[in-house]
């Protein structure tokens, strides 16, 4: 990040107890929440007993975490259109603003910070504003819906998710009907790559709900999370950048029949040191091994959304959702050589 704004090491812890729950009046309640508050163990991963501390809540629009370069967290509040950071005593303060309502970040090689955007739904450099800049905002000449997720490679490549665009809200197809004009519809949902050399390429677009989406730590493979599905996705990529066949790489528990549809409620990913993959589910964060087994589950106080490592060697693992954030203490490392 540039040097007008410095950015600290790590969070400073914060309680989280049970007894400060709100709304526990059943011993089933308790029960749960005092699960919630404290992990299982996961070989590697996590001590048993370890405490999901709450940071703080009342967000809006908990999204894109990212470890900052000096090892802190920020986070994205995408219906706020900014980025917030929470500095080491636990304060939190904007570290950007006016975003366009940027959702999962991202870092490049020289400290640009990428976004992808949802007001006008766009993927760009948003940071340093010197070098801020859209990427791409259309595709064989349609926008995208809202562009969800993205992860920057060692070679400068750019990987996102276009989950597609939201249902219209009530009264809006009235108001559509008496425009003057059409508007193009938007591109169905679609994983893309920005080449560094700016070129851009569809990888796939038969995934219902393409969410989340991450690299293995030695880039050959590409993970992407289908939130109205069963599994997360995996493409094995070549190094000439050629994508190989879709394929079931882990299968998420807590798949069901929702209001919305079917859904694991699969949203972000994050990779550690080891290659194991962590997944924000609807049942908390599910951790699979590199060959696709599942580890474990880190149950949490509400749903998660988006998952990173940062802090010191990367070993917190910060979570966002729901319009909270919490941290994990962790035995494993996040992977080093990426932001995400």
């Amino acid at each position: 990040m540039h040097k007008a704004h410095p950015l600290t090491r790590a969070l400073l812890l914060a309680a989280c107890a049970l007894a400060c729950l709100p709304g526990i009046t059943s011993a089933q309640e308790q029960i749960a929440a005092a699960v919630s508050t404290v992990t299982s163990g996961i070989p590697g991963v996590v001590a048993s007993g370890t405490r999901i501390e709450l940071i703080k809540e009342g967000f809006s629009g908990t999204e894109g975490p990212v470890a900052l370069p000096d090892g802190s967290f920020a986070f994205t509040e995408t219906q706020a259109a900014r980025i917030t950071r929470i500095a080491p005593d636990g304060s939190t303060s904007t570290l950007l603003d006016n975003t366009n309502g940027a959702n999962g970040l991202g870092f490049g090689a020289h400290g640009e910070l990428y976004a992808v955007q949802v007001l006008q739904p766009r993927v760009g450099i948003i940071y340093p504003p010197e070098r801020a800049k859209t990427l791409v905002d259309k595709f064989e000449g349609a926008p995208f819906g809202r562009p969800n997720d993205l992860v920057v490679s060692q070679l400068g490549h750019v990987y996102f998710t276009d989950s597609g665009a939201n249902r219209p809200a009530p009264g809006a197809a009235s108001a559509t009907a008496t425009a003057k004009a059409e508007p193009t519809p938007p591109n169905k949902p679609a994983v893309y790559r920005i080449g560094n050399d700016g070129s851009v390429k569809r990888l796939a677009n038969d995934i219902e709900r393409p969410n989340g989406i991450q690299l293995s730590p030695d880039e050959k493979v590409l993970y992407v999370a289908n939130t109205a599905g069963e599994y997360v996705l995996a493409y094995d990529l070549a190094d000439d950048g050629t994508v190989g066949p879709k394929r079931n790489f882990a299968k998420l528990a807590g798949y069901r029949q929702t209001d919305n549809g079917w859904s694991s409620g699969a949203d972000g990913l994050a990779i550690d040191s080891r290659g194991r993959l962590y997944v924000a589910s609807s049942v908390g964060i599910q951790v699979f091994s590199p060959e696709g087994q599942p580890l474990g589950v880190i149950a949490l106080p509400k749903p998660p959304q988006n998952i990173a490592f940062a802090g010191p060697g990367k070993r917190t693992l910060y979570v966002v959702g729901r319009g909270a954030a919490y941290k994990i203490a962790t035995i494993a490392s996040g992977y080093s050589a990426r932001a995400k």
